[in-house]
């Protein structure tokens, strides 16, 4: 038997004969043998060894062929829809009217004394003629045209009128390729548009649009007058420095010249495009520039009265007799007094179109030419009458 510690702990078990040399007490702490710890084999090791190796060496030849040799950067190739830039251009898309229509337009700067300014215009003649807006070189000291192959020549200005916001200049160039004034009477709303120049002196410019409406009545103030223009509106963006550029068509015919622009802006230097636009119809600038041209001065037409812009009812009122003003109400021996107008007539139509504004009875007049016959629908004691009247004849400041 074992100490009385160890019987405490494992049962006693029957004694079994003693083995030779062998002791009893030695026995009975063999009975359970204890289970052979497995090792891996040496050769297995090595063999393990040799892989890791093996791997370690063939991953870092990649990679250092990768830091050799850089992957393959390319992009797939442009599908069919996007060509190269000699590509033939689609008759009448943008980019065709673009293509024709910049060669013709210039950039224009001005200088008086330290001050500077820039607008836009386009060549009317090849022998060196050239249309701009009157407000681009009102108070210019210098005018220099900037040619679309980037040569700038010194301007003279040929004529110009603040009734219709027009001037002519001419630089001492021949062969240049003159624009077609296209009829803006055939213009219809939603008509595609393009608007070329150099607004904020970005020169080359092209935005596009639409026509948006047509005789818009816009009345544009200046130092020296007021200009009034039968205007065609347009959401092609036009901002400050478009102002003398041409706006076109689809066939890239000049149907107005960008004069102004809507703003919600508090000051005119900070204006920019909200999409309404306005120009001045390509018939009104043909009729202009050829008597710019042929003397230096326009006309306008007149219907000769003073109309009253303090009136507030319905129509446009002749101004009262005996009304405090500088000039009469009629002028003697004029178109409206020679056609019956008296002071203080209400002219609710002109030509069957009503007007409510002394600013668009005078654009609409404007619209058309000296010696035209208007009709002029004149209210009385609630009744109508139409009054034919021949316009007379303004020289323009």
């Amino acid at each position: 038997m074992g100490s009385p510690d160890t019987a405490a702990f494992t049962p006693e078990l029957p004694a079994a004969p003693a083995a030779p040399g062998v002791s009893s007490r030695s026995e009975a702490f063999s009975t359970v043998p204890a289970r052979r710890r497995r090792g891996v084999p040496g050769g297995m090791v090595a063999l393990l060894m040799l892989l890791s190796l093996l791997i370690g060496l063939i991953a870092g030849a990649i990679g250092g062929a990768r830091l050799m040799t850089p992957p393959d950067a390319s992009l797939p190739d442009p599908s069919g829809s996007s060509a190269p830039p000699d590509r033939e251009l689609t008759e009448g898309s943008v980019a065709a009217i673009a293509a024709d229509v910049l060669p013709s337009t210039v950039y224009i700067r001005t200088r008086t004394g330290g001050a500077g300014g820039s607008g836009s215009g386009f060549v009317l003649r090849e022998d060196g003629y050239i249309v701009t807006n009157y407000h681009v070189i009102t108070t210019a000291e210098q005018v220099t045209v900037v040619l679309s192959d980037g040569n700038q020549v010194e301007a003279d200005v040929v004529g110009s009128t603040v009734d219709y916001d027009l001037a002519v200049l001419h630089v001492d160039v021949d062969g240049l390729e003159p624009l077609v004034l296209g009829d803006s009477d055939a213009l219809r709303v939603g008509d595609p548009v393009v608007a070329i120049g150099a607004p904020l002196g970005l020169e080359g410019t092209v935005t596009a649009g639409i026509v948006s409406a047509l005789n818009r009545p816009v009345s544009v103030p200046g130092e020296e007058g007021a200009s009034f223009l039968n205007a065609i509106q347009t959401d092609a963006a036009i901002n400050p420095g478009n102002s003398g550029g041409p706006l076109v068509n689809a066939a890239g015919e000049v149907i107005g010249v960008n004069s102004a622009i809507a703003s919600t802006a508090s000051s005119p230097t900070a204006a920019g495009s909200v999409g309404l636009g306005f120009a001045i119809p390509s018939t009104q600038v043909r009729r202009t520039a050829e008597q710019l041209i042929e003397s230096g001065t326009a006309t306008y037409p007149i219907i000769g009265a003073t109309l009253d812009g303090q009136y507030q009812g319905e129509g446009v009122q002749v101004l009262p007799e005996g009304s405090d003003a500088d000039l009469p109400p009629l002028v003697p021996g004029g178109p409206a007094e020679q056609a019956g107008l008296e002071p203080g007539d209400v002219i609710v139509a002109i030509d069957s179109e009503p007007v409510t504004s002394a600013d668009e009875l005078i654009v609409k007049i404007r619209a058309h030419a000296p010696g035209d016959v208007v009709t002029l629908t004149v209210r009385e004691d609630g009744s109508d009458r139409d009054v034919e009247v021949t316009l007379g004849e303004q020289e323009s400041e």
